[in-house]
C-alpha cells in the first residue's frame, strides 16, 4: 500500500513537470510570435533610414557633388554638367546604389524632363526613371556652367534630390 501511494507522487511530479514545460513553450512561442510581428516593419524603418542616409550623402558623392568647380568646396551641391554625362553613362552604374529611382527636380519648374538637347533648360533629372513604392527627398543646390554675353558664369538653383524603392 505504502508503494501505490510512491506511484501516485510520482505520477503527480510527472504531470506537474510536464504542465510545467507546456506552460514555458507557450509564453516562449507567445515572445517569439509577438517579436517577429515587428519584423516587417523592422524592415520597412531600416530601408527608410537607409534611403535618407543615401539621399544625404549622395549629393556629397563623387558621381554628384560640386567639388572646387564653382570656387570652393560645397556641401550639398549637385554638379548639373557631371550629372547629365552621368545619365549618358549610366549603364556602368546600374546597380552601385541599390535603388530604383534617382530624381533631382528643380524648385518652382516645370515638368520638363532634361536630356542633352534640351539642357540646362530643363526642369527634371531623371537617373532610373521607373516607378518606385517610395520616396524620399532632400534640398540640394544644383549649379552648373552657363554663358551671357561670351562670359562663363556659375548658376546654382534649388533643387530637391529625390531616391526611390521599389519594394
Amino acid at each position: 500500500m505504502v508503494n501505490n501511494k510512491a506511484q501516485l507522487k510520482i505520477q503527480q511530479m510527472a504531470f506537474m513537470l510536464m504542465a510545467i514545460t507546456l506552460f514555458f513553450v507557450l509564453v516562449g512561442m507567445f515572445v517569439l510570435v509577438i517579436s517577429t510581428s515587428n519584423l516587417k516593419q523592422t524592415a520597412i524603418e531600416l530601408q527608410e533610414k537607409n534611403a535618407l542616409s543615401l539621399v544625404s550623402k549622395l549629393a556629397n558623392s563623387p558621381e554628384f557633388s560640386c567639388g572646387e568647380a564653382f570656387g570652393s568646396q560645397k556641401i550639398n551641391c549637385i554638379d548639373a554638367d557631371k550629372l547629365m554625362m552621368l545619365k549618358e553613362n549610366l549603364a556602368k552604374y546600374e546597380n552601385f546604389w541599390g535603388i530604383s529611382n534617382i530624381e533631382i527636380i528643380k524648385e518652382g519648374s516645370g515638368t520638363t524632363i532634361c536630356n542633352l538637347v534640351n539642357y540646362p533648360n530643363c526642369d527634371i533629372i531623371k537617373l532610373y526613371p521607373e516607378e518606385i513604392s517610395s520616396e524620399y527627398s532632400n534640398f540640394v543646390a544644383l549649379c552648373w556652367k552657363d554663358s551671357f554675353d561670351g562670359r562663363i558664369y556659375d548658376k546654382c538653383e534649388v533643387a530637391r534630390l529625390m531616391v526611390g524603392y521599389n519594394g
